[in-house]
């Protein structure tokens, strides 16, 4: 959902966002998601958003994927196109995101191929469903 600031803000007054940050002068946020009953919801955010869910939702499960080197994040992000400006950003947040991530007891998943991440996550998830 794109809106105006005013929208935006009127939205973070009615505390419509699961998490909201501004960024370089840009707003951006996670609508509240509003599930039906019995059903996960999933974010796919950055480490400070988690960072905010889980303070107003302590007993969110965060999961924390991370490429299997730094070396290796490098060449991922160079053979998506990414800017060089972007990736010397990414590459320089990622030990501060690690040390974020790992103070919110994420659950630590290393990125080595789609189908083994995809079947972790899922694993921790369903271990998760069933402890709780």
């Amino acid at each position: 959902m794109f809106a105006d600031e005013a929208e935006f803000r009127r939205k973070i007054a009615e505390n419509g966002f699961v998490e909201w940050a501004e960024v370089a002068g840009n707003l951006y946020g996670t609508p509240q998601p509003r599930p039906p009953a019995g059903c996960d919801v999933l974010l796919e955010i950055d480490v400070q958003g988690a960072a905010l869910v889980r303070q107003s939702h302590p007993e969110a499960l965060c999961i924390f994927v991370e490429a299997p080197s730094p070396e290796e994040q490098e060449s991922r992000l160079r053979r998506r196109g990414d800017p060089e400006n972007h990736i010397a950003k990414r590459l320089a947040l990622a030990d501060s995101e690690r040390v974020l991530a790992y103070g919110l007891n994420a659950v630590r998943v290393v990125n080595d191929t789609l189908e083994e991440t995809v079947a972790a996550i899922a694993a921790i998830i369903g271990d998760a469903r069933s402890a709780g």
